[in-house]
């Protein structure tokens, strides 16, 4: 059974670590990342988070995260795509991802590039599922007592 989440008392965000570190401001709108991007753009993300359980959509000041127990994934449209990085607990290859960052061993960041909804084939939806699993931190272990 997962810990309570914890509320930051300044900006009402959910973390799964007390006192997580974190930027406290408020939200911006999410329109507003996608209003000089070309719409198919905005037609990537939205595939993206339609493919998705319920989670939180965190549009801050330079991305966009998608959070449920942690954050899994961030993107930031820009006009012609969409950048964006999916947080697994394994080094994966796919072609669409450009650059892998190893933080931790169950902490990989796997960044991508998107420009057509249709990119998004049934193995990166695959590892779509795999980050959303990392935020509800299914990732871990169980505690043994």
């Amino acid at each position: 059974m997962s810990s309570p989440l914890w509320i930051c008392p300044r900006c009402g965000r959910s973390f799964a670590n007390r006192n997580q570190t974190h930027t406290c401001a408020p939200l911006g709108d999410l329109d507003a990342h996608f209003a000089r991007s070309d719409p198919r753009v905005r037609e990537c993300f939205d595939r993206v988070v339609g493919e998705l359980g319920p989670l939180e959509i965190l549009a801050e000041k330079s991305r966009i995260a998608l959070h449920v127990r942690m954050s899994f994934a961030a993107f930031q449209p820009r006009r012609q795509w969409l950048d964006g990085h999916l947080v697994l607990a394994r080094r994966v290859e796919h072609p669409l991802v450009t650059r892998i960052q190893e933080f931790s061993p169950h902490n990989i960041v796997h960044e991508f590039r998107l420009t057509r909804p249709d990119e998004l084939d049934s193995a990166f939806l695959e590892l779509l599922h795999e980050a959303y699993d990392v935020g509800l931190q299914r990732h871990h272990p169980p505690n043994v007592e």
